[in-house]
């Protein structure tokens, strides 16, 4: 395998690298800084690692923030970058325009299936990811792009973004429910990160799963969203 990784903060980023190419070597992966939201940036970012890899198989979209003070940057993170890096994934993968096929994993939340208290944008931006990835899934299939569209839903992730919950200029209006939040993270428990990644193989390796929601909770694990509607497909024209 070989690993690209994107981010906008470069020491987090070099430290990532640093971390894998201890393991493995150097030149298997690549980091690239990045900020999301700045659309020639996304770009090229992605012209860099068909140039480097020479090829791409697996996007994973999941730069995410929790700022319902500044929730305008919120749905630019995490709605808005995903659809684009959703496309741009397409562009270079979909068979229809010379790729050869592959995979793309969008991260979303359980707060994109339910209501959240006190993160409302958040809570949109996430059930916005699930409806466009669920929806252009249904599209690559019908058009047979040969690439496979999924949405993993983790429950809360022992991750930084949690620390944005003890922050004022993040939670804004919401601030002052902040206990209101830590105590529905005790409730219903902390995962560690590496489960998601056992849930991200799993999607990756498994060739039948497309349109799939994968649910990731501390109590039932990994799982999946049962839907009662198959959504409406037509014959291609």
């Amino acid at each position: 395998a070989q690993v690209a990784l994107l981010d906008r903060n470069s020491e987090a980023g070099q430290e990532s690298k640093a971390a894998l190419d201890e393991q493995f070597e150097a030149q298997r992966t690549v980091f690239i800084q990045c900020d999301v939201t700045d659309q020639e940036q996304l770009k090229g970012a992605f012209k860099k690692v068909i140039e480097h890899f020479g090829r791409l198989d697996i996007v994973v979209n999941n730069a995410g923030v929790n700022n319902e003070k500044d929730w305008e940057s919120t749905i630019q993170i995490n709605l808005t970058s995903v659809i684009r890096g959703t496309y741009l994934g397409l562009e270079y993968m979909r068979k229809g325009n010379g790729g050869d096929g592959g995979v793309i994993i969008n991260i979303s939340s359980l707060a994109g299936l339910m209501p959240a208290a006190f993160q409302p944008v958040y809570c949109a931006t996430k059930h916005g990811v699930i409806g466009f990835t669920r929806s252009i899934a249904v599209t690559a299939n019908m058009e047979n792009y040969g690439v496979r569209l999924n949405t993993i839903c983790p429950g809360f992730v022992n991750t930084p973004i949690l620390q944005s919950i003890d922050k004022e200029e993040n939670m804004g209006q919401y601030y002052s429910y902040k206990d209101e939040i830590k105590n529905m993270m005790q409730f219903y428990g902390v995962m560690d990160p590496s489960i998601i990644a056992e849930g991200l193989i799993t999607i990756i390796e498994d060739d039948s799963l497309n349109g799939e929601v994968m649910k990731i909770t501390a109590s039932q694990g990994i799982h999946f969203q049962q839907y009662s509607q198959t959504p409406f497909t037509s014959s291609k024209r």
